[in-house]
């Protein structure tokens, strides 16, 4: 099974860079060529049955195996041992486009029909999964500004994260068009960090709404230190009854929570949106997707870092919405951002190592580690992105050149 592992399946995948494999037996081979941008790794399989755990579920199997400690990276670090891997394979490979096979076609369609359902009811235990895990583990990863767990914006210039996702938060402000004394929604609001930045810098009303506990809890904390919880309101409550008010919006955000909607409420959610709007209202909703049509969450994020959570493509995003009579009227692509934004909070929990470890154990951090890796790997080389999808109900209700999101 460990050659079938390396022959089979490793030795048809790594061309440029090189990965040592150490077998349980203590017998080690060797896979690639040295090349310049790819990492050299070295791992050790502690188990034969490692191999097939691997070969049953590639990313489950490895994620679990690095996660018990049955793979040992010997040389090199788990972030490159995940990129080396998906850089060989990059989703952007050029060539000529083939068809798709009959078999190919049907099996992506069993597995989408496989995907999650994120009935109301699971929303709020599947948020809790991972924000209600302790707010001491994201305070030493992210931002301590404003603790955004979202893609950032590395503008020309930015160096730190911090930097990135300050500007991060302009662009956002600048596609929304704020004026004086508007009424904001954000929907998904994390710590609090947007509309605080929305009601400091813009003198807007904001109402913010999670799902999270922790979340909650601390993002009233840092509304107070910011000087702002008279201008900003946080709600512990589903987007589903809040739309059930008759409450209604100037303006709406959703950052990083799209996500965690679920491919079979997207129309929910839109329709929920429309109704919170404003006839002559603006929504800006940035989220992860994929390129290319949709697809399916992978084993290893479903069952320990995002359960329920489903990555839209643009495509499934724009027909859902279409149904709301929404006007997507500016839609950009972050490619790389992410990315980048995720190399800075790997580095975070390296500088943190110990910390997390007392926190949670050894096995919690190897498989928070490995998420980043393979998130990473996704923007970097894989079929990731970040679309910013501006909407409105009505075409007048912003100027009709981009000019005003520059001024």
């Amino acid at each position: 099974m460990s050659d079938s592992l390396i022959d089979n399946f490793l030795g048809k995948i790594i061309t440029r860079g090189e990965l040592k494999v150490t077998l349980p037996s203590g017998v080690s081979r060797t896979i690639g060529t040295p090349t310049a941008g790819f990492p050299n790794v070295a791992v050790t399989l502690t188990d034969n049955k490692v191999a097939r755990d691997i070969l049953f579920d590639p990313r489950l199997g490895a994620g679990e195996a690095f996660m018990d400690g049955r793979i040992r990276i010997d040389q090199g670090d788990v972030m490159q041992l995940v990129q080396l891997l998906r850089a060989n394979k990059p989703w952007e490979r050029g060539g000529k486009i083939k068809g798709t096979s009959m078999l190919s076609e049907l099996s992506r369609r069993a597995k989408f029909v496989r995907a999650s359902f994120n009935q109301a009811i699971s929303s709020q235990a599947n948020v809790a999964h991972h924000y209600d895990i302790g707010n001491d583990l994201y305070q030493l990863m992210l931002d301590p500004e404003h603790m955004q767990y979202s893609c950032a914006y590395w503008d020309e210039g930015v160096t730190t994260l911090g930097e990135a996702q300050t500007a991060k938060l302009a662009h956002i402000a600048a596609k929304l068009a704020l004026e004086k004394g508007q009424r904001v929604l954000d929907i998904g609001c994390g710590w609090g960090g947007m509309a605080i930045y929305l009601a400091r810098h813009f003198d807007v009303d904001v109402t913010a709404i999670t799902l999270s506990q922790e979340q909650f809890a601390l993002a009233q904390m840092r509304a107070a230190e910011a000087q702002v919880a008279d201008k900003v309101k946080f709600q512990l409550i589903d987007y589903r009854d809040l739309a059930k008010s008759s409450v209604t919006f100037d303006r709406i955000v959703s950052v990083g929570m799209f996500e965690h909607v679920g491919r079979p409420q997207f129309e929910t959610f839109f329709n929920a949106c429309a109704n919170l709007l404003n006839d002559d209202g603006v929504m800006l909703l940035h989220t992860i997707g994929r390129f290319g049509g949709p697809g399916t969450t992978d084993a290893f994020t479903s069952k320990y870092i995002f359960p329920g959570g489903y990555i839209p493509a643009l495509s499934e995003t724009l027909a859902a919405s279409e149904k709301s009579r929404l006007i997507h009227t500016d839609i950009e692509t972050l490619r790389l951002h992410y990315a980048k934004t995720l190399r800075a909070w790997y580095a975070k929990c390296e500088e943190h190592k110990e910390a997390i470890i007392a926190m949670f154990d050894e096995r919690f951090y190897r498989m928070w580690t490995f998420y980043l890796s393979g998130a990473t790997a996704a923007f970097e080389s894989g079929g990731m992105g970040n679309y910013q999808i501006q909407f409105t109900r009505n075409r007048r209700a912003l100027p009709i050149t981009r000019d005003y999101m520059f001024a």
